[in-house]
């Protein structure tokens, strides 16, 4: 089981649309994968799922099959974890769906981490719960890959994933706030990879499965960078050539001083162009931009933004692949 986390304390910056992308080019290339929608917003599976079936789901008051029901009975303290619905996007992709109730499992999720200390083998089990149903999820799937998009935040909802995760692809725009991001981020991941360690060695339940907290950053993705007659504009030099380092010194905790601009720097995984219309076409089509057909509007200039848009996510995608083989 691999699973891979998206996440950056930056919100804005297209890490949903990414991992939207990334999952259904992993597809294209073979590989079977679980989306997994673990922000509250439950912006992923608005994208994945279509208008009449997100009703289905949450108009129903007794059961949603989504990713807050398999906690359902643990955070009620009535039972454990429960097998979570998956969804069938196609052979090759299968979501858990996100649930904006999520949120309500945040105060549980903080109090026992700190419970956690005390040898409280139920703080354990829910402290553990995404990774459990993950795992259960992934096995009965056959998938290759997690891939889970999160919210922008440090919240315990976030801790609880992050530890599940054995890669953390960081999504930002090259300016001042995504910087600041990419800092706080790093220091945040540290944290919470030595606090769980010690946490995990209390653990009363030898038998309970915990997330071993990898957390490995792979890179990261600068998303919708400025283009301008085939350059990059100032601005964009400015913010994007001081990531290599940012990203050396406060998430890998590197101490040497390099001298790298994004395009010779080994953790920039990918510069994303913005796509501009062929986004809400997309949209409209239920598919990622590098699968629209001209039937669904992709002719002309945009048919040709499709192709490149297919090489782009191709090369992004293997990229990953090669660097977590």
């Amino acid at each position: 089981m691999r699973t891979i986390v998206f996440f950056n304390n930056k919100g804005g910056v297209g890490k949903t649309t990414l991992v939207y992308h990334f999952t259904y080019m992993l597809a294209e290339l073979g590989y079977k994968s679980l989306a997994i929608d673990l922000d509250p917003q439950a912006n992923l599976t608005s994208m994945f799922l279509s208008d009449s079936r997100l009703q289905e789901i949450y108009d129903n008051e007794n059961y949603r099959p989504t990713i807050l029901e398999s906690i359902k009975p643990l955070n009620r303290g009535i039972s454990d974890i429960q097998p979570v619905h998956i969804e069938s996007i196609n052979e090759n992709i299968g979501l858990l769906a996100g649930d904006l109730e999520l949120s309500l499992f945040e105060d549980k999720l903080s109090s026992s981490w700190g419970n956690c200390l005390n040898r409280d083998e139920a703080a354990f089990r829910i402290v553990s719960s995404f990774y459990r149903v993950i795992k259960e999820a992934n096995e009965r799937f056959s998938a290759d890959f997690n891939v889970i998009d999160i919210g922008p935040n440090f919240g315990a909802i976030n801790r609880a994933t992050l530890i599940a995760a054995d890669y953390v692809v960081v999504p930002m725009a090259a300016d001042l706030f995504s910087l600041q991001g990419l800092k706080n981020l790093g220091n945040r991941l540290d944290n919470w990879h030595t606090e769980w360690e010690d946490r995990a060695n209390r653990n009363p339940d030898p038998l309970l499965n915990l997330p071993d907290s990898n957390m490995k950053p792979l890179g990261y993705v600068i998303m919708q960078h400025g283009i301008k007659e085939s350059r990059p504009v100032k601005s964009y030099f400015k913010w994007a050539n001081r990531i290599p380092q940012v990203f050396r010194q406060f998430v890998l905790k590197q101490t040497d001083c390099i001298d790298k601009t994004v395009d010779d720097d080994q953790y920039c995984i990918a510069l994303l162009k913005h796509y501009h219309s062929l986004i809400p076409m997309a949209m409209e089509a239920r598919k990622p931009i590098f699968l629209l057909k001209p039937s669904e509007g992709a002719i002309g200039a945009h048919l040709g933004a499709v192709k490149n848009a297919y090489t782009d996510f191709k090369l992004l995608t293997e990229k990953i692949l090669s660097i977590i083989a």
